[in-house]
Formats: structure tokens, sequence, C-alpha cells
């Protein structure tokens, strides 16, 4: 909304700052931190009334009471605030013409109502762990085959997929981007969602993917760095960085009440929709596959659960004494404080190493 002010700058010359996406990106930031910090008191305690409550004790793994019963009736469904902080955010900091807002929001606002659906189901249904996988799997396929229509039929996108560390290998896959970009949503808003099963560990990786992206949108964006780096300019994708930076921001304020020990947990509505909406990121600015490097801790906590599933259904027997790897990690006798801070510093290497690969081609 701000951003069309930028118009009348003739008539107030202030005006003109609102044109620049830098200003935008940290206003951005600022203002979902702010509006998670101020409000998020007041949407604790009303899910507290409404007994939106976390239901800790593990029937599939008794083995891990001992850490969660300690954290039974903290309230859940916390990421309604980081999505609404988020999407008011970008409404009033980027440039709503932009497809790419248009494309991100939609699938941060669709995965958060598939979320808020799983969660309710947990909560209200006494038995059930949410949803059935196959309809979560339906949703989040739609969602993603749409993205990835978007890309094959729009003729100012690219289906072609930029090898990292390469500078001319590049690989156009046509038609079958499609299901390309759905395995992307599919595999990012899953990942996250694994991941966060200990207080601030996904949300503090997600804060530092989203600041990559968000350099990484710019850059991609902005055509003199594309140009010298030897990536592909894609005109508006710098708008994307503001919405990173409301990633980031809320994160933030969402960690201000969900670090160790967490006072509300996020719940699917935040991790499924936290997840797929940096993944649509990465499928925009067509750095997919450096979604794996930057998002790594996502990548090896998923990894961990589904070499578990084929362990035991090929081997009958377990890798992990659990998965995924944090809660291994905890029955083997790590502090969950050390868990969290230590796989926060393996993502910020991993995000810097995704950074040198502009420049290692």
């Amino acid at each position: 909304m701000f951003y069309y002010l930028s118009e009348f700058r003739h008539i107030f010359s202030g005006f003109n700052l609102f044109r620049y996406i830098t200003f935008r990106t940290a206003m951005a930031g600022l203002t979902t931190f702010l509006f998670c910090v101020v409000f998020g008191p007041f949407i604790i305690e009303r899910l507290k009334k409404m007994k939106v409550r976390e239901i800790s004790k593990r029937e599939d793994c008794p083995d891990l009471d001992p850490f969660h019963i300690p954290k039974e009736g903290t309230p859940t469904m916390g990421g309604v605030f980081i999505v609404a902080s988020i999407l008011l955010s970008v409404f009033l900091w980027a440039d709503l013409g932009n497809r790419y807002i248009l494309l991100t929001a939609f699938t941060c606002l669709s995965l958060a109502i598939l979320g808020w659906v799983d969660d309710y189901v947990k909560l209200t249904q006494k038995g059930r762990r949410g949803l059935t996988k196959r309809t979560k799997l339906i949703w989040e396929i739609l969602i993603g085959c749409f993205i990835g229509s978007y890309v094959y039929f729009n003729p100012d996108t690219s289906t072609k997929i930029d090898l990292p560390f390469f500078k001319n290998v590049i690989w156009d896959v046509g038609i079958f981007y499609i299901p390309f970009a759905a395995i992307v949503v599919i595999g990012t808003s899953n990942a996250v969602n694994l991941t966060d099963g200990l207080d601030g560990l996904a949300i503090g990786c997600v804060l530092i993917v989203g600041l990559t992206l968000a350099v990484l949108s710019y850059i991609t964006g902005h055509l003199a760095f594309s140009e010298y780096l030897f990536i592909p300019f894609i005109s508006g994708a710098g708008e994307l960085a503001v919405f990173c930076s409301a990633i980031m921001g809320a994160s933030l304020g969402f960690l201000w009440f969900n670090c160790h020990p967490a006072t509300i947990f996020m719940g699917d509505v935040g991790s499924l929709s936290l997840g797929g909406t940096l993944g649509v990121i990465a499928v925009l600015i067509k750095k997919e596959l450096l979604l794996v490097i930057v998002g790594g801790i996502f990548v090896i906590e998923a990894v961990s659960v589904i070499l578990q599933i084929l362990s035991v259904q090929l081997r009958g027997k377990k890798i992990f004494k659990v998965s995924p790897l944090h809660h291994h990690l905890q029955l083997s006798g790590w502090k969950e404080s050390k868990i969290i801070i230590r796989f926060w510093i393996i993502a910020i290497i991993l995000a810097l190493i995704t950074l040198m690969t502009l420049k290692i081609r």
C-alpha cells in the first residue's frame, strides 16, 4: 500500500523513499517484528482461554514423554499470528501489483488454511493426529502444480534449472517443471513441519533461510548484480525481498515467545505455510537447487525420517533411536538448548555456503 505513495513524490519528496525495495524490505521486517511482539501476549492469552493447547504425549513414541510432558498445555497454533503479521506487512510495504508477491501470498495463505484445519482436527477429535497424509498431500500437490503451471505457461518465466557451482550448466525440464515445483512445495512444507519439534528450532532456521532468500531475491531482480554474478535476471523478482523480510521479522517476533522454554508453539498452521512459502520463493527466483543447501537442516531432518521408515520396512531395524534427528539426539543425551543452538550454527554456515555459490562458478 505505501508503495503507491511514491506516485505522489512530486507533492512531497519524502514519498520517494517508498520506491526503493531496500527501504520497504527493512520496514516490512520491522513491521512484522513489532506486530508479533506487541500483539503476541494478547494472542497467547486468548489461545489459553480458548484451551488451544499442545497435546505433547506421544503414544507412538513413549520414550519422548519425559521431554514432552513438561510442555503439556502450552498454547499452540501460534502460526496464526505469524502468517497474519506477514500478510499484513506485505500488504503495507510490497507492490501488490507484482505477480510474484501475489503468488507467494496465495501459497502462504493456502498452506496456512491447510495447517489450521490439521491443527483443529488434532485438538478437537481425540485419538486423531490431524488430517490424513493423503488429504494434506493432495492439497500440497494442487498448490505446487498451480505454481509450476504458472511458471510453465507464462512467457516471462522459465522452466530452466540453474545448477549451483556451474556457470553455464542449465537444464530445461519443460513441462516436467510442473511436478518438479509440486515436489519443492511438498518437500519444503513437510520438512519444516518435521523440524518443528524443539523450542525455537524450526523458526530460527526459517529466519536464516528467509534472510538468505531475501539477498538472492534482491540480486536476481537487480539487472546489474545478476549480470555481474552470471545468474538469470528476473524482472520483478526483487520485490520478493520484501516478502522474505516480512518472514524474517515474523520469525524474530515469534522467537521472542518461542525460545526455550517456549510459551507458545507455531503448530502446523505455521510450519506448513512457512515451509511452502520458502519453497515457492525459491521456485520463482530460480534457486530451487540452492534451497537444498540453504535449507540443509530441513533436508537432514526429512531425510532422517525417510531413512528410518525405509530401514524399518526393508531391514526390520532402526537407524536412529527415533526420528526426526533432533529427537534422536535428545534420547542420546543432548540437552534441548544445545541441539537448537548447534542446528542454528549449521544453518548459518549453510547460508554462507549458499551465498558463496554466487561467485564459485
